[in-house]
């Protein structure tokens, strides 16, 4: 809430066209995607699959974009999960965006869609593979006297009726005025965040309306959630809210503002989830603008920082692109610069924030005359559609590729120039100065790789920048000015890489404390595949009796034959082009069809690691 106002064997795997001219996208003028850019960037790489341990905000996107988009771009790229805006009922205010965040019930039907399309999207997007997590929106109601909200509903200071009790005088705390000291704990708890109608979080009832609401989203399927506003929630009532929940492996991520000298800090709330790390994008921008990289060798182990593994971090947020906080897509090579550092190094659970060009602080996005938000589209310069860009898209698929390595090789010239590995999958090098030509030593196998930044793999050799790495890991290669160089062993030139799976997590126990986001999709991708011409790739499992279960045992059209079953039986699949698999083994009993769009959720469900372990009292 802004402070101003209110192990699988590996498979190949391509791209529907659409959504690789898509990811291919590049930042063009004032920091959006242009049509242009769409149009004749060079194939995009679809992101190796395994752990998946960056989302994207889709601020102020449309549940049907949003759907849209996991299809389309966020699954293929290699995402695991999407933010979704406040899905609320909320006050209307003609053409601002902050009154997502204004709510007036818990009613799932907003600007950005109805219940059923919440519902849909979350689905779909699940089918691709990517999770959902909602903004939510739980310290106040709105800051207006009275009004109707977006669905109907009629509301006046402290009386808001809801889909079930509602909230009456008796249910907001006693100070009615505004925050004037963040220094004060009663006050930044207790009084009204800019007029927004503070709720008596501590209330029996306030808590159990919250959590129902909650609830609510878990029942469409919605794995995680952002609370925003936290800071202004004591952390006993944020902990007692989530013991409530229907499903406690649910990720929770607390929006809590640090600053020095306050009484309220993020690591109170690790009790009932993650918190996000806004000193890390401070730190970031001045590493950045100030042309000093090197100092962000040692980041990950600074003590002012939360634990790697409880961070959400970021390079932008809606409210700090907006109060001058962090960088935005207003500062251009900067802006990207810092995705790529934020994608490579170790330290917490990005975001990548993608929103849309604005002019003053309060606009909204692009929406009709009643306020119903448009539908996003990439290419036509009013949505900046970051996620799509190289420095995002590529470096998620690079961050999947390294999951699970160290930070090896450090690299830098004292100050605007680094380069850094990780393990033995990956390097990258960055540079905030002229262009640099030099040898660096990295820990890659020897080969051909495919600097993602400027280009994708292809069949005999790469779209971009060709880099050859010797057998003594060494490669030399430049470096753009204001630029950065990403190889990893997913994007070998000439198609002779093949990501490797990452070892998966172990699924926490609910009772611990909280980890960090994954999203497990065990497949690979190997490039320099030649076009299939039939349908696009199916993948089957063979679970039939005497088979190993999940065994992967064909991903195309056709019959795939599996001489190693248990007991030397043969095992054939039946793989159709309408998606549905038939699972036969030789003198045995013929296993029933199963539903491709249903066997990915089964897959999902069964890889997708957990998002929180949260600890209980």
């Amino acid at each position: 809430m802004s402070r101003s106002r209110p192990t699988l064997p590996r498979a190949r795997r391509r791209l529907p066209r659409v959504a690789a001219l898509a990811l291919a996208a590049a930042l063009s003028l004032g920091g959006l995607v242009t049509a242009a850019d769409v149009a004749t960037a060079p194939a995009a790489q679809a992101g190796p699959p395994g752990q998946r341990s960056t989302g994207v905000n889709l601020f102020q996107w449309t549940w049907t974009s949003i759907a849209r988009e996991c299809t389309d771009v966020l699954g293929p790229a290699g995402y695991g999960w999407v933010q979704t805006s406040p899905p609320n009922e909320h006050a209307q205010v003609a053409g601002q965006w902050w009154t997502s965040y204004q709510p007036v019930s818990y009613r799932i039907e907003s600007k950005l869609g109805t219940r059923a399309e919440y519902a849909a999207m979350v689905a779909t997007c699940r089918d691709a593979g990517v999770q959902v997590i909602a903004d939510v929106v739980v310290n106040h109601m709105s800051g207006q006297s009275g009004g109707t909200g977006w669905a109907g509903t009629r509301f006046s200071t402290e009386q808001y009726p809801g889909p079930e009790g509602g909230y009456g005088p008796q249910d907001f705390n006693d100070c009615r005025t505004n925050i004037s000291n963040y220094g004060d704990r009663y006050q930044v708890q207790n009084c009204r965040l800019v007029n927004l109608q503070d709720l008596r979080t501590g209330s029996e009832y306030v808590r159990q309306e919250i959590a129902s609401y909650l609830n609510d989203l878990i029942s469409l399927g919605v794995r995680g959630f952002r609370v925003d506003a936290a800071k202004h929630i004591p952390a006993a009532d944020l902990e007692a809210i989530r013991a409530k929940l229907s499903d406690q492996s649910v990720y929770v991520v607390h929006e809590v503002i640090g600053a020095a000298g306050e009484p309220v800090q993020p690591r109170e709330y690790l009790g009932s989830g993650d918190s996000h790390e806004f000193s890390y994008a401070r730190h970031l921008k001045g590493a950045v603008q100030g042309g000093n990289l090197a100092q962000l060798r040692d980041l990950r182990s600074a003590s002012w920082l939360l634990p790697s593994d409880r961070a959400g971090v970021f390079v932008d947020n809606h409210d700090t692109e907006r109060n001058g906080e962090t960088l935005t897509y207003k500062n251009g090579s900067d802006y990207r610069l810092a995705h790529v550092f934020a994608l490579s190094y170790p330290y917490g659970w990005p975001t990548v924030y993608s929103g849309y060009a604005f002019g003053s602080n309060d606009q909204g996005p692009p929406q009709q005359a009643n306020g119903k938000v448009d539908e996003a589209v990439c290419g036509q310069g009013t949505w900046t559609c970051a996620h799509r860009w190289a420095e995002t898209a590529r470096m998620t698929g690079f961050r999947n590729a390294v999951d699970g390595t160290d930070l090896v090789q450090w690299w830098d010239n004292g100050g605007n120039q680094v380069a850094y590995g990780r393990g033995d999958k990956g390097y990258v090098a960055l540079n905030k100065g002229g262009a640099l030509t030099r040898t660096f030593q990295t820990s890659l196998p020897a080969g051909r790789y495919c600097d993602v930044i400027s280009g994708t793999p292809t069949s005999s050799g790469c779209t971009g920048t060709l880099v050859t790495v010797g057998s003594t890991g060494q490669a030399t290669f430049t470096v753009p000015g204001n630029g950065s160089v990403a190889l990893h062993v997913g994007a070998r030139a000439g198609g002779t890489g093949t990501t490797p799976t990452p070892t998966a997590s172990p699924t926490p126990s609910p009772t611990s404390a909280t980890a960090g986001i994954s999203f497990g999709v065990q497949a690979s991708t190997q490039w320099g595949a030649e076009p299939v011409r039939r349908r696009r790739p199916r993948r089957a499992r063979c679970l039939g009796p005497g088979a190993r279960r999940g065994a992967l045992v064909g991903h195309l059209p056709g019959v795939a034959l599996d001489g190693g079953a248990p007991g030397g039986r043969e095992r054939r699949v039946q793989v159709r082009p309408q998606g549905r698999v038939g699972h036969r083994h030789v003198g045995e009993r013929h296993e029933p069809h199963r539903d491709r769009a249903r066997e990915r959720r089964a897959d999902a469900d069964r890889h997708v690691a957990r998002l929180s372990r949260a600890r209980h009292p």
